[in-house]
């Protein structure tokens, strides 16, 4: 239906694993009929975008990141919107750079 293997779904289900590019969370939302943020929270689209962008060492690095970020809130100090907007600015520093950097290397290639 969406193109992968009943095994590669289990492990989305059973894994805790995602879909490694953004147009798999499309045909899934077409065949669900749903809206593709029902399928994907803002902590898979960032790791699905660092995926794309940088491979699977980039989305290894991005699970980190916001692994450790995480962590730095278990006290719940802040609020919900504040998590969110660190979370958010945490991302584009991550992505930005890894961006700069690879078009740095293309062009002393």
């Amino acid at each position: 239906m969406v193109g992968v293997s009943y095994r590669t779904i289990r492990s989305w289900e059973v894994e805790g694993r995602f879909p490694k590019q953004n147009v798999l969370y499309q045909k899934l939302a077409d065949a669900l009929q749903c809206d593709v943020s029902y399928l994907m929270s803002e902590d898979e689209a960032f790791i699905t975008e660092a995926s794309e962008q940088f491979g699977n060492r980039g989305a290894k690095q991005a699970q980190q990141i916001l692994e450790q970020a995480a962590a730095m809130f278990a006290g719940g100090s802040l609020t919900d919107e504040d998590k969110i907007a660190f979370m958010d600015e945490i991302q584009s520093l991550y992505l930005i750079p890894k961006d700069v950097q690879r078009n740095l290397h293309r062009k002393n290639i």
